[in-house]
Order: structure tokens, then C-alpha cells, then sequence
């Protein structure tokens, strides 16, 4: 699902590395504010989206 999802981005000309998906527990809060972390700096760094901004 989540290879068709990038794969319609692409199409829509949505960079892909703009979704992610990775499975965390409840039990795992420190791993879970890394990924959120790590994912939000991803997204500052590829910058505005082409779709500009949600009205």
C-alpha cells in the first residue's frame, strides 16, 4: 500500500520522501518522538510542498 501511495505521488509530482510509515508500540515513546523528529526534519529540508499551501 504504502509503495502504490509513493508511486501516485510521484505521479501528482509529490516528492516521495514526503510519507513515511514505520510501526511503533506504545511502549516505545522514545523511539516514536526520534522517528517524528527525524521525519519533521526531513520535511523542512525538501522545503514548501509544489502543491502550495491548503486553503
Amino acid at each position: 500500500m504504502i509503495d502504490m501511495t509513493r508511486e501516485l505521488m510521484g505521479l501528482l509530482g509529490i516528492d516521495r520522501d514526503r510519507l513515511a510509515f514505520e510501526l511503533v508500540s506504545s511502549a516505545e515513546g522514545a523511539r516514536f518522538a526520534e522517528i517524528v523528529t527525524s521525519f519533521t526534519n526531513r520535511i523542512k529540508e525538501l522545503g514548501k510542498s509544489p502543491l502550495g499551501v491548503a486553503a
